[in-house]
């Protein structure tokens, strides 16, 4: 048989499709598997190799798993909110939702061109009603239950596209989008109280199946400490300032602090600060600086030292000097800190700038020269002096702060709440109402969605306001509580509100009574096996299972957890071993692959190119390479006329069956597709093979290369329906007796280096394996006119001989 694939993949495409061969049925008695992907955002540029080999991992278990005789639902969507499209509508004057659209059906094209087994019944886009619908009402349900707040703050906020970012969207100082440094501006922000999850985020951990690399992500990003709050007081005041430390036992080192430029204490006592003008003067140029700027390790350490305050060490009553310095955050802790410098560096460093004291507690190092950060035993530390264990010095301490009520245990996270507000057209409306009379109030449930309105115009503020806040039909409405005059809220919801629950929806994604019914969340969730970009892992991680710990809390999901197991691709490089991009001219387009080499080749490919973890450069040569393996599978068809079992073939098969079933499940595509290329070879050099070895060996391809396969299968006589499908009969078993090997090559040792080796029967008995070992050539040489001490023979593996 011919491998003409511009005429098999498009037939069985459509019979597949014409079969709703994969559509997962809800509530059927096999067991489910749910497999997710990413869902990915339509961006102009459309599908790109990164999507295949993304989705291919999913892909291949499903088509498995099918097999396996499961239930499978292996669903795609596409998160279609969020920056791009909104910029693409100014440039273009394009309603984003129209070019969403379009993208979408691009994409959809594109995904059924390379034969993915996807449910396609279940396809949404999270801007549309039908679904923000949900996002918006699960978003009232945080607010119902306190987890949604209001606060003013200086926020991150990008001049480019003229919107406030969260810490995640803005990291390294930049925006996540168009790559612009980002400024500080003070706005009400609309917040969720993911810090009261902090917990039950990392415990959760406990019970998935991620990689050790995502749980430390996730695990720093969150950024639990134990530690102790101690109370400062101002001197000459009746205030305190609270900070928070992980160090309590160097308290009697304790030289000066800093507060935030932002601390209130610093308006509530200008009057007393004779530098006021000075300080002022500081505030304003940190106002200026982004967050990332103001915290950098390696940055200069600026300043400035407040005349007319200082602080009193409530271990030691020494009176200390206070600073302001931007490196001090106040949306970090408590917005002070306690500086001890010969044991921390920046603190150091802040010290020899500004000629405070450095005063060593714990003995070790050099401090004329850099902070000592070791262990050691406790110096200068009244009560603690001669303690050499960490652990004991910092409980002694806690024992006496809370004993004097100066301070106590806690614990504190880097985490900081969710910034949940855009100031941009194309995202979910908030549905909230501001109230003169009642306050902040909910949009009832029954006028949901709240959709957004027509506009011609999408370009934002300039003085950071949503579109929607020039829109008076939108802007003015009635409270739902008092019927008085109210204002909507003018902000959308970040491109995160929509994935942070989309794996739900496809349990049931056309219900318009609920964001899905409970039962069939109660027989899919939670997600089996999810896979995706490791870009994304830790912020889309957290926004999601925050989410979904909160559904698990008020009664509506069954698993606290959404996905019982989640793994990462690496990235394809460009050709040229960089990351792909249009301005290197590197790009990869799936498309032209398809229509070159074939979809069976693309995706064959993706998933032979290395470890699947790994990145790996694009390589036109190994695609050719993968044409010619389907070609000659292909010509398999002309030599499946042997009537008889070769036996040697046959162990062959079992063994290759045995290995790509365990590489599918560990994620070693490479290494299976490889097994069954060397049992390629092996069927072509018989001459000759029988039809179960060729409609097994295409079995075991046919999650790899599903087209070719079901033409095989049907050029064989096994689909004389037309629906009797190839990736949909049983998965090939094997038989363990035949993957073990009759003989077996075993290394020889003398005085345990090794010298040679010998092949034996697997039951070769200890004499004869001996024997033989003693008799090998090069053996002899190392043995000969020595006495043998003793002979060693491990059955298997090996034969030493000792010899003097």
């Amino acid at each position: 048989m011919k491998y003409n694939f511009q005429r098999i993949e498009p037939k069985w495409q459509k019979a597949w499709d014409d079969a709703k061969a994969f559509q997962a049925v809800d509530f059927d008695k096999k067991p489910k598997w749910y497999g997710l992907v990413e869902f990915p955002y339509p961006s102009g540029a459309g599908m790109h190799v990164g999507h295949i080999k993304a989705y291919s991992s999913i892909e291949v278990i499903s088509r498995k798993r099918r097999m396996q005789g499961y239930n499978v639902l292996f669903p795609m969507g596409f998160d279609s909110f969020g920056l791009p499209a909104e910029n693409y509508a100014i440039k273009t004057n394009t309603h984003p939702h129209i070019i969403t659209e379009k993208n979408i059906k691009h994409f959809t094209e594109q995904l059924k061109s390379v034969g993915f087994s996807i449910d396609w019944s279940r396809e949404f886009a999270t801007s549309r009603p039908d679904y923000y619908k949900w996002t918006q009402w699960i978003f009232l349900k945080l607010f119902e239950h306190g987890l949604v707040f209001r606060a003013k703050t200086l926020v991150n906020y990008c001049p480019h596209c003229k919107v406030v970012l969260s810490n995640e969207d803005s990291q390294g100082g930049k925006c996540d989008i168009c790559h612009t440094d980002v400024i500080q501006l003070p706005k009400d922000v609309w917040y969720l109280r993911i810090t009261q999850y902090a917990d039950k985020l990392l415990d959760g951990l406990d019970t998935v199946d991620y990689p050790d690399s995502i749980k430390q992500q996730e695990v720093a990003w969150i950024g639990k400490s134990t530690g102790a709050f101690v109370n400062f007081a101002v001197a000459g005041t009746d205030d305190k300032l609270e900070i928070y430390t992980t160090r309590c036992d160097t308290l009697f080192g304790v030289s000066f602090m800093v507060v935030a430029p932002e601390h209130p204490i610093l308006d509530k006592y200008k009057d007393r600060i004779s530098n006021w003008a000075e300080v002022e003067k500081y505030r304003e140029e940190c106002a200026k600086k982004s967050e990332f700027e103001r915290t950098q390790l390696s940055k200069d350490k600026t300043g400035v030292r407040i005349e007319g305050l200082t602080a009193v060490d409530p271990v030691n009553e020494k009176e200390i000097p206070i600073f302001i310095a931007d490196y001090v955050m106040m949306g970090y802790g408590t917005g002070a800190i306690m500086a001890v410098p010969a044991h921390d560096q920046r603190d150091y460093d802040f010290a020899k700038k500004f000629g405070c004291e450095i005063l060593p507690v714990i003995e070790g190092g050099d401090i004329a020269k850099e902070a000592y950060t070791g262990d050691g035993k406790m110096i200068n530390s009244g009560f603690l002096d001669g303690m050499t264990n960490k652990k004991d010095s910092i409980a002694k301490m806690l024992e006496y702060l809370e004993e004097k009520g100066i301070g106590h245990k806690g614990v504190q996270y880097k985490m900081k709440d969710w910034a949940f507000n855009r100031q941009r057209y194309w995202g979910e409306p908030i549905p909230l109402i501001h109230c003169p009379k009642c306050g902040t109030v909910a949009v009832p449930e029954e006028e949901l969605p709240l959709t957004l309105p027509e506009v011609e115009n999408f370009e934002p503020g300039t003085d950071g306001q949503s579109p929607l806040a020039k829109i008076p039909s939108f802007v003015n409405c009635t409270c739902p509580k008092c019927g008085g005059p109210a204002k909507r809220e003018t902000d959308t919801m970040p491109q995160w509100a929509g994935s942070s629950w989309y794996f739900l929806r496809f349990c049931d994604p056309h219900n318009d009574k609920a964001f899905a019914d409970r039962k069939k969340i109660d027989y899919w969730m939670p997600v089996d096996h999810y896979n995706g970009g490791m870009e994304h892992v830790t912020r889309h991680l957290l926004y999601s299972r925050f989410w979904h710990h909160f559904l698990y809390d008020i009664g509506l999901v069954n698993t606290p957890e959404p996905y019982a197991k989640r793994t990462y691709q690496g990235m394809i490089l460009g050709k040229d071993g960089e990351k792909m991009s249009k301005s290197k001219g590197n790009v990869v387009d799936p498309v032209d692959i398809v229509r070159e080499y074939g979809a069976d080749t693309l995706r064959t490919y993706v998933l032979f190119m290395g470890d699947y973890a790994s990145a790996a450069p694009w390589s036109d040569d190994t695609v050719k390479g993968c044409k010619r393996f389907l070609d000659r599978v292909a010509a398999l068809t002309d030599i499946a006329s042997a009537e008889k079992e070769d036996p040697e073939l046959e162990s062959k098969l079992h063994k290759t069956i045995k290995k790509v079933s365990e590489d599918i499940e560990a994620m070693k595509f490479n290494t299976a597709i490889a097994a069954m290329m060397t049992l390629l070879n092996d069927f072509v050099k018989a001459g000759k093979i029988t039809k179960n070895d060729l409609l097994t060996f295409i079995k075991l391809l046919s999650p790899f290369a599903p087209h070719i396969c079901e033409e095989i299968w049907q050029f064989e006589g096994m689909n004389p329906d037309g629906k009797t499908f190839c990736t949909l009969s049983a998965w090939p078993e094997y038989d363990e007796e035949k993957t073990k090997d009759d003989i077996v090559e075993i290394g020889v040792q003398v005085n345990g280096k090794v010298r040679g080796t010998i092949t034996i029967a697997v039951d070769c008995p200890r004499e004869e394996a001996v024997a033989m070992a003693k008799d090998e050539e090069n053996v002899r040489k190392f043995i000969e006119g020595k006495k043998i001490i003793k002979e060693i023979y491990i059955p298997g593996k090996i034969v030493n001989i000792v010899a003097r």
